[in-house]
């Protein structure tokens, strides 16, 4: 859904603006990292928050080299989503993380090709995000999501599904 960062949500929070990435080997298998902070299997796509001043492509890029230390030169920019998708928090987390101002995300998603060799992605990064990483197909990703993301990773994938393998 198109959005602004301004609009209010539930109980007047916003959507917190925030990048996501589909990165692809060149099998056409996602990078799926297992959160490290998460006490059950919960599976994810590097994604986070959009700087101030920064554009969407950039936070990317940005996010890439953070979570898993691939730098902008190991990536190639095949597609995006035109605009922002959104997911709203379960009522336990809304307003409670990201500093408490924000009921969900909306985010912008890139699909990026990785041009490196599986050893050059390190997730033990200066704030680790992930405590495990694999390349998965687009069914197992969607398989290990958490429920209140679902939607917005079928839109995703389904978006970017010519470049994916289905599983």
């Amino acid at each position: 859904m198109p959005g602004d960062a301004q609009a209010p949500g539930r109980d007047g929070l916003a959507y917190r603006p925030c990048v996501g990435v589909t990165l692809i080997n060149a099998d056409g298998l996602i990078f799926a990292g297992q959160r490290i902070d998460a006490p059950v299997p919960a599976w994810q796509m590097p994604q986070g928050g959009v700087d101030p001043g920064e554009s969407p492509q950039e936070a990317a890029l940005r996010e890439l080299e953070e979570e898993i230390g691939v730098g902008s030169d190991r990536v190639e920019l095949l597609d995006a989503t035109p605009g922002w998708l959104r997911y709203d928090l379960p009522d336990e987390l809304a307003g409670r993380i990201w500093g408490g101002g924000y009921r969900g995300q909306k985010q912008r998603w890139f699909l990026m090709r990785f041009l490196g060799a599986d050893d050059e992605i390190d997730i033990a990064t200066a704030h680790p995000e992930f405590s495990a990483w694999c390349w998965v197909d687009a069914q197992t990703l969607l398989d290990g999501i958490v429920d209140f993301k679902r939607d917005v990773y079928e839109r995703v994938l389904a978006r970017f599904g010519a470049h994916l393998r289905a599983g």
